[in-house]
């Protein structure tokens, strides 16, 4: 017998808790990061200075024993203080393909427009990822707010040479 896509998503939130991160959580988060093997994998120092400035546009997903297992990080631009960005999305592969990306972007972006108010989410997504295409233009449904995409920062732009470009998904306006 399979689980019905409702027991699936109430056996996830009474094991995982969606909070938000602590720097102690920086170098889970990293690991998350690097085994997700699609995202640019950044310093671990920078993942530490994550959580603890920019904890309050962030979250992660804890496992019963509190560990990390997935998480968004977010900032607001500063040219456009109602816009956030979401910087990176990864959960680990024990806990994919169960919807907990979009029910932590739900999570965080619910939680900042409670906080401050959002007018606009923007990230970035490279040709090639079709989970991040999929998880945001959904976001946009979901939502009911229109979904825009320019390319961004062109690969040549990039000093490896190899980069893809990235396109720019800009959602909103929220009402």
């Amino acid at each position: 017998m399979t689980a019905a896509p409702a027991d699936i998503a109430r056996a996830r939130t009474e094991f995982l808790t969606i909070d938000t991160p602590r720097v102690e959580d920086g170098a889970a988060i990293w690991r998350i990061a690097r085994d997700s093997e699609v995202l640019d994998l950044n310093s671990s120092y920078s993942y530490l200075l994550w959580c603890r400035d920019f904890a309050a546009t962030s979250v992660v997903a804890r496992d019963e024993k509190g560990e990390p297992v997935a998480f968004v990080t977010g900032y607001f631009r500063p040219d456009r203080p109602g816009t956030l960005v979401v910087w990176q999305v990864a959960v680990d592969h024990a806990h994919r393909g169960r919807g907990l990306a979009a029910e932590l972007l739900d999570a965080l972006t619910s939680r900042v427009a409670a906080e401050r108010g959002l007018d606009a989410v923007e990230t970035t997504v490279t040709p090639d990822n079709t989970a991040s295409d999929r998880l945001f233009t959904s976001y946009a449904q979901r939502h009911d707010v229109p979904l825009e995409r320019e390319v961004l920062f062109d690969g040549g732009l990039f000093p490896e040479g190899t980069h893809l470009p990235e396109v720019l998904y800009r959602i909103g306006p929220f009402a």
